[in-house]
């Protein structure tokens, strides 16, 4: 059997979910940063362009560049309204289609378990970006159950479904990012857990929503009406509602920024 792999090509599906967590960790993430305006950015593993949105809403960046390998995430990206600035191309995480120092910042928002290999991802953002510029990423804590998915993967385990996971999940955790960070030779490193919340207006609400998560919705349509059912109602129990019929689900990320060597 062919090996299953989690790929995004629908923008506006991802925009519903993924998109918007996002956002939510992106906003606690450039705070953190706290970079200043007028910088020229490359956003690495751009997808939809959700994390390159919030770079030009809240920066006045000089230049935006976002880079993706799925065509299908950069035509929702070029509707944004970040396209009056940042430009979106096809692109290899591992091999930048860049100058040397081209860059004052780079990033990976969510993207760097993805790349087949992480180091090299590193190094190539460490080479695009000038002397003293920033290098940063921050990603789901897949081991520790921080991705927002975590709830409704966990209730498929029992059905004999092994969930879809990014690649390599284990790069996600603080240590990993540190030892690659360091590795790739960055200095002035400063790492943090961000936690988020978002409120769904109801279970059905986070279900519907859970499911248009690349594979989840495939996986679990796999089942039987009775089996889905159960998952469905193994998962509701797992997340009691408020007075207002809300629910309220936390996710984290790993965060880690260095500085290219002087």
């Amino acid at each position: 059997m062919p090996e299953q792999k989690i790929s995004f090509e629908d923008g506006a599906a991802y925009e519903l979910l993924m998109g918007k967590w996002s956002q939510l960790v992106g906003d606690v993430f450039l705070d953190w940063l706290s970079l200043p305006s007028g910088l020229r950015w490359i956003d690495v593993g751009c997808g939809n362009g959700a994390f390159t949105q919030l770079v030009v809403d809240r920066f006045a960046p000089a230049e935006v560049q976002g880079v993706d390998p799925s065509s299908g995430q950069l035509v929702f990206a070029r509707k944004r309204s970040a396209a009056r600035l940042a430009k979106f191309q096809q692109g290899d995480a591992m091999a930048l289609p860049f100058d040397d120092h081209r860059f004052d910042a780079a990033v990976m928002a969510l993207v760097i378990f993805f790349v087949p290999e992480p180091a090299k991802g590193v190094a190539e953002m460490v080479r695009v970006v000038r002397p003293g510029g920033w290098v940063s990423a921050y990603a789901w804590d897949i081991p520790g159950r921080g991705f927002p998915l975590a709830a409704i993967q966990d209730e498929m385990l029992p059905f004999g479904i092994v969930p879809m996971r990014p690649p390599y999940p284990e790069v996600s955790r603080m240590d990993a990012l540190l030892e690659l960070w360091e590795s790739a030779g960055l200095e002035h490193l400063d790492s943090r857990e961000i936690v988020v919340q978002r409120e769904f207006a109801s279970f059905e609400e986070f279900w519907t929503i859970g499911l248009t998560g690349a594979s989840i919705g495939e996986q679990i349509a796999s089942l039987t009406n009775i089996d889905a059912e159960l998952l469905k109602e193994r998962v509701r129990l797992r997340l009691p509602a408020d007075a207002q019929g809300r629910i309220i689900y936390s996710a984290r990320a790993h965060a880690i920024v260095g500085r290219v060597p002087k």
